[in-house]
């Protein structure tokens, strides 16, 4: 599986979050919760949606599925002006993100363990404590065997 390594700059998102851990997964009922509002929206600057993950400091090195972290459904927007009533602001600080495409359902989690298991020990970086998250883009098609979307992955070189 190949990676690209990419440094971004800050972006301004919006959206509504969370809490939630792996064994009490609460995806399904976030975006259900922001898809019908995301037209409210008035300043997005793509089509794509982000879903974006903040885990608290050593949520991997010390990992349990019951560990809650908050999850975000969210747009990037060119400014927080006219921020629509029951969603949120989220600033993304830029940063260094090792990209992965994902083919297939939302529910294969193979690209995932790839990453941390595989990819990750090999490479000559460790995670970053800054959110992960993913491009929901044109081909991503949720449970779909087809679908597509961009896993980012916040990385930092090794010491």
């Amino acid at each position: 599986m190949q990676s690209q390594i990419h440094i971004i700059s800050e972006k301004k998102l919006v959206g509504r979050r969370m809490k939630m851990s792996l064994t009490c997964d609460k995806t399904g009922e976030l975006w259900r919760s922001f898809m019908p509002i995301r037209k409210e929206i008035n300043n997005m600057l793509t089509s794509e949606l982000i879903s974006l993950q903040v885990y608290k400091p050593f949520y991997f090195a010390n990992f349990n599925p019951d560990n809650e972290f908050e999850k975000w459904a969210t747009v990037e927007v060119a400014s927080f002006d006219d921020v629509p009533n029951g969603m949120e602001t989220f600033t993304l600080k830029g940063g260094q993100y090792a990209i992965f495409t994902h083919r297939g359902s939302s529910a294969d989690h193979s690209t995932f363990q790839y990453i941390f298991s595989t990819w990750l020990p090999n490479s000559d970086y460790v995670l970053d404590d800054r959110p992960h998250f993913e491009i929901l883009g044109e081909k991503y098609k949720n449970m779909d065997a087809d679908s597509e979307e961009q896993i980012w992955i916040p990385i930092k070189s090794k010491p």
